[in-house]
């Protein structure tokens, strides 16, 4: 077992992340009650938890045995950014136990997991959220061609944490608790906001001027999806707790900015699925195989389900209800084939193999005759 988890990077709770949202998203589509959806999103949310439990455990022993590896991805600007995931799967597990696994614990242990996962969570997001680009600056520094969209999860961290924060407001005794855990929740929205505002042109840049990505990394195009869908999920969650929380006319003042913020993004998200899902169709049929970057299809995915289900709440307009429905069965199809595709690569060990080493080509050898001519 120890040996088994050498490899085993923080990439691996991309796994956590997407099972969690298919119950979250479930849980919030805003469709009248479908018999047995909140019974299924209960059950994915369980499986959630153990995963979460699971990967924690083996990620415990390759950091107690497996040191040098563990620095070696931390300082490695390609693998540290998914330090990122660790935070939003404490987080995604977390909120979904309020909105999804209170079916089957009760709402007391309910709170009580997402009390302890927000905080974990939180804390982790807002460390990665500095620590990651600092590493990349003053240890390894990378050249802006490099850029790709994982260089946004430690950033996005702190937005997933604004949008399940608010869940716990109704909890807190009314006054100062409440609106502290809000606008705190306000403020990593926009420090979360801003800085992905910083990094989206680099990657655009490096999409449009340095060509197609990587073919194992072009599933990676789906994250820019996270920061637009939970954001929009995020301000709908802030115009839900706000009137309980904020006195007028703040509390109605978040209801305006759902929507008036929350449109606009939601469909430039919807023109980076199109241009995404087209890049993927042309890696496919350039070959691209399976790898864990595929978990990139899920969470983001999720994410914009939430926030089209926040618009379908605060617009009343039915288009955004279909938009929700339609993208997660596009989440759960994701969630499906990446599950099984993962499944199949544990059992066959390549998953957890040791990356391979690209072939090193052989040096050209220069003869010199007697003439002296060079062939």
């Amino acid at each position: 077992m120890v040996t088994a988890v050498r490899h085993l990077g923080p990439h691996w709770y991309a796994a956590v992340m997407g099972t969690a949202a298919v119950a979250t998203a479930g849980a919030a589509l805003p469709v009248p009650r479908v018999p047995g959806l909140r019974t299924v999103c209960a059950a994915v949310w369980a499986l959630s938890l153990l995963l979460l439990l699971a990967l924690l455990a083996a990620r415990a022993l390759h950091w107690a045995h497996h040191r040098d590896q563990a620095r070696a991805h931390l300082l490695d600007p390609a693998v540290a950014p998914f330090y990122g995931c660790l935070s939003m799967a404490l987080l995604a597990v977390g909120g979904g136990a309020l909105t999804a696994g209170r079916d089957w614990i009760g709402e007391a242990a309910a709170l009580a997991v997402d009390t302890v996962l927000f905080t974990a969570g939180t804390a982790t997001g807002l460390a990665a959220a500095v620590a990651v680009p600092y590493l990349m600056a003053v240890r390894r520094r990378a050249d802006a061609a490099q850029a790709t969209p994982v260089w946004l999860l430690p950033l996005v961290a702190p937005m997933v944490a604004a949008a399940t924060g608010p869940l716990l407001v109704p909890h807190l005794p009314p006054g100062q608790a409440r609106r502290t855990l809000l606008l705190g929740c306000v403020a990593m929205f926009g420090l979360s906001l801003l800085a992905t505002s910083l990094m989206l042109p680099l990657v655009f840049a490096r999409l449009i001027t340095g060509g197609p990505l990587p073919l194992a990394l072009t599933p990676s195009l789906f994250l820019v999806l996270g920061p637009l869908g939970q954001s929009t999920t995020a301000v709908g969650a802030f115009a839900d707790a706000a009137p309980g929380a904020l006195p007028a006319p703040y509390g109605e003042g978040f209801g305006v900015l759902a929507v008036l913020y929350g449109v606009p993004v939601m469909g430039f998200a919807l023109l980076w699925l199109g241009l995404a899902a087209a890049h993927v169709v042309r890696a496919r049929r350039h070959g691209m195989g399976f790898a864990m970057t595929w978990w990139a299809f899920t969470f983001p995915v999720g994410t914009c389900v939430t926030g089209a289900a926040a618009l379908a709440r605060h617009t009343g307009l039915f288009v955004y209800d279909g938009l929700a429905v339609g993208l997660y069965g596009l989440l759960v199809a994701a969630w499906t084939v990446a599950a099984v595709r993962t499944a199949r690569g544990l059992l066959s060990g390549a998953l957890l193999a040791a990356p391979r080493t690209a072939p090193v080509a052989p040096r050209p050898v220069t003869v010199r005759t007697t003439s002296g001519a060079v062939r």
